[in-house]
């Protein structure tokens, strides 16, 4: 039998056709992300785990860098790395958000501090998170009218719904954005946008992880349970996946333990919630290829002609 023409090297050659499509290109190199390692060591964050990485299919995610074993801690953030309401009431916003009337949201206060933030630019003690945010995203409350016109009729008006939501919620905003302006050189008009105050809106949306609800006094009753995690939010989700997720209140870190287990330079995955795709569309912007959670939307006139 002439070499490399039988049974076992198709069964190497496949399996080596797998490994390669699954294994991302290593990205710890890119400048954005030497910053990042940088600041997250100086907030006490160690990790010789995970790598950012770009893969086929999910785009930037995080590689293992050795093999995961089931129950293995897949990373351990230290709360000061977190981005909470702590955070906001800490800084420079703290005395405008203690005394506006109504109280702001503690997503009010999350999304303030992110488009205040992005635009002090190198200024900001988060650049080097804010460096790694994505500059647009894909969920539909992003996408252009005729874009959405063009969605199934369930999705369209949960996309709209969406809009809707965003953009009250920018025009309830406006004079608490007004309240700020002796912290600005420029008007805050032209800083607090609608466009700036939605890729706010996206970013807790997309990649703010659970904490145990808080109440304060200066927010309001709506619950505050966001945190922006750096460098965690990077991991991708998979519907065939289980993790499990929480802060720690011994360690005070946000860690994450894996049921699964991963090879060397795999993609490494966590389980955003048992979702579909409508819902995984409407609050990330994208889908999942064979989701076993997926599902069918009909109109209420379907069970009049099935029955």
């Amino acid at each position: 039998m002439q070499k490399g023409k039988g049974r076992t090297s198709r069964i190497r050659r496949r399996k080596l056709c797998r490994s390669s499509e699954s294994r991302g290109v290593n990205e710890s190199h890119k400048s954005e992300f030497i910053e990042l390692r940088k600041w997250l060591k100086a907030r006490k964050f160690q990790d010789s785990n995970l790598a950012p990485a770009c893969f086929p299919g999910t785009g930037r995610g995080l590689m293992s860098q050795t093999s995961l074993q089931e129950g293995q801690m897949i990373i351990s953030l230290p709360e000061s790395c977190l981005l909470t309401t702590d955070t906001v009431i800490r800084s420079y916003l703290g005395a405008y958000i203690t005394k506006w009337k109504p109280p702001p949201s503690p997503l009010l206060a999350l999304c303030t501090f992110l488009v205040s933030e992005k635009h002090a630019g190198h200024r900001s003690l988060w650049k080097p998170y804010l460096e790694i945010l994505p500059k647009a995203y894909t969920c539909p409350v992003c996408l252009e009218p005729e874009v959405v016109n063009l969605l199934p009729k369930s999705l369209k008006a949960k996309a709209e719904e969406q809009r809707a939501h965003v953009q009250e919620f920018f025009a309830s905003s406006r004079d608490f954005f007004s309240s700020l302006q002796p912290l600005f050189a420029e008007a805050v008009d032209s800083i607090f946008s609608y466009s700036a105050l939605l890729w706010a809106w996206c970013t807790v949306n997309t990649r703010a992880v659970y904490l145990r609800p808080r109440q304060r006094e200066c927010l309001s009753a709506e619950p505050d349970t966001c945190a922006l995690a750096p460098y965690l939010d990077l991991l991708n989700h998979s519907p065939h996946v289980q993790v499990k997720a929480a802060f720690n209140e011994e360690t005070h870190s946000y860690e994450i333990r894996t049921t699964s287990r991963w090879r060397k330079h795999e993609e490494v995955f966590i389980c955003y919630g048992p979702h579909d795709n409508q819902r995984l569309f409407l609050e990330y912007g994208f889908v999942s290829v064979h989701n076993p959670h997926a599902c069918v939307y009909v109109s209420r006139g379907w069970n009049q002609l099935c029955s």
